[in-house]
C-alpha cells in the first residue's frame, strides 16, 4: 500500500470493552465516546463505526467530537443487520418485502449519518443474507433482491462508496456472496461506479483462497475500497493477531495492495475477546507487526531477483529471497 507520513489504523472497537470494569471503575455505562478513547491509546487513528449500534447513545455531533478529542478520523460505517432478531432470515433477501424495504431504509440512514459526518465509505458485510437448508430459499429471486437493494443503496448517494465484505458463512450456513468472484459478478450486475470490495484476511482464508490473488482480482475488475487485517487457520473467522499464521501470505497481500494503489486505513479485524487479551496491547502488537511486515513488502517491491523468479515460477529461489528478507 502507498506509504503515508501517517498511515491509517483502525480496530474492531467493541474489543476495547475488555476489561471494563477495571478500565473504568465504577462507571456503569460505557459509551462509543468512552471505547474510542480508549482505542486512541494503543495507537488507533481512524475509527469504523457500526450502525445503528454505535449511534444507540451518541449522536452524530458527539461523535466526531469524541473523534477530534481522540485524535483520531472516522474512516467510515459498517452497518450491523444481525444485531436485530429480525433481520435472521435475511435483510436484503429476507422472504418478507416489508423487513427487505426496512433494511433498506435503515441502510440509507446510515448513509445519511455517514455523509452528515463528512465520511464516504459504507461496509456492508450481508452475514445473515443466506440459507441453511436445501430447498430453503429462492435462489434466483433472493439474488435479484440483493441486487435491486445494493442498486437502491448505492445511489442513494453516488458520492458514498459502498464496500462489500464477502464471507463464506456465519451465521447463515452458506452466504450468498461466499467469494471474490461471486461479489464481483455481483458488483458487475449492480453497475455502479461507487461500489467496490472490502477484503478479509481471514475471510478470504475463510473462502480457500490466496489473499494476495483475490485483491489482483478485486482491483482488476472493481477497487478494493476498504482492508481488514487479521489472521487464522483458515477453519472459521479466527480473528487471531496479524502474521500470527499466515506472515507470508500477509506480506504478498501487501505487495499487490502496493500494486494496486491502495492507500487506505488498514482495520485490525480481530478478537481479543476470544481469549480475554488486553485489547491495547492486542492492537499495539498488531500495528507494530504489521509496520513490519509493511517495510518487508516496500523492500521485495524493489527486488529485481524475486521478480524474476516469479516470472519464471521459480518458488525455491522466491522462497529464499522472501525469508531471508522477513529474518534480517
Amino acid at each position: 500500500m502507498k506509504q503515508k507520513n501517517t498511515p491509517l489504523f483502525a480496530a474492531r472497537l467493541n474489543a476495547f470493552k475488555i476489561g471494563s470494569e477495571t478500565y473504568w471503575p465504577g462507571k456503569n455505562f460505557i459509551t462509543t465516546s468512552d471505547l474510542l478513547a480508549r482505542a486512541a491509546t494503543a495507537g488507533v487513528n481512524a475509527a469504523d463505526l457500526n450502525y445503528p449500534d454505535h449511534f444507540v447513545d451518541d449522536n452524530p455531533a458527539d461523535l466526531l467530537k469524541a473523534l477530534t478529542d481522540s485524535g483520531m478520523i472516522l474512516n467510515g460505517i459498517a452497518m450491523r443487520y444481525y444485531t436485530k432478531s429480525g433481520y435472521k432470515l435475511g435483510a436484503f433477501t429476507h422472504p418478507n418485502a416489508a423487513v427487505r424495504r426496512a433494511a433498506i431504509d435503515e441502510t440509507k440512514r446510515g448513509l445519511d449519518v455517514l455523509a452528515e459526518m463528512g465520511g464516504n465509505l459504507m461496509t456492508l458485510w450481508m452475514g445473515q443474507d443466506g440459507f441453511d437448508y436445501s430447498f430453503q430459499m429462492d435462489y434466483e429471486r433472493a439474488w435479484g433482491d440483493t441486487i435491486d437493494a445494493m442498486i437502491e443503496v448505492a445511489d442513494h448517494n453516488p458520492a458514498i462508496d459502498i464496500a462489500l465484505e464477502y464471507k463464506p458463512n456465519e451465521p447463515r450456513a452458506f452466504a450468498l456472496m461466499p467469494d471474490a468472484a461471486t461479489t464481483l459478478l455481483a458488483i458487475k450486475e449492480i453497475g455502479r461506479d461507487n461500489t467496490g470490495v472490502t477484503l478479509d484476511f481471514a475471510h478470504v482464508l475463510y473462502a480457500d483462497e490466496m489473499p494476495a490473488f483475490a485483491a489482483a482480482l478485486i482491483a482488476r475488475h472493481s477497487r478494493i475500497l476498504g482492508v481488514h487485517l487479521n489472521d487464522g487457520y483458515g477453519k472459521w473467522d479466527n480473528g487471531l493477531m496479524v502474521g500470527a499464521v499466515h506472515p507470508i501470505q500477509t506480506i504478498e497481500l501487501l505487495v499487490e495492495l502496493e500494486r494496486s494503489g491502495y492507500n487506505g486505513a488498514i482495520y485490525f479485524d480481530t478478537f481479543p475477546d476470544h481469549s480475554g487479551l488486553d485489547p491495547v496491547s492486542e492492537a499495539q502488537t498488531n500495528i507494530e507487526i504489521l509496520q513490519r511486515l509493511r517495510a518487508t513488502a516496500v523492500r521485495l517491491m524493489d527486488n529485481g531477483e524475486l521478480q524474476s523468479a516469479i516470472a519464471r515460477q521459480d518458488a525455491p529461489t522466491a522462497m529464499r529471497i522472501v525469508q531471508s528478507t522477513m529474518l534480517a
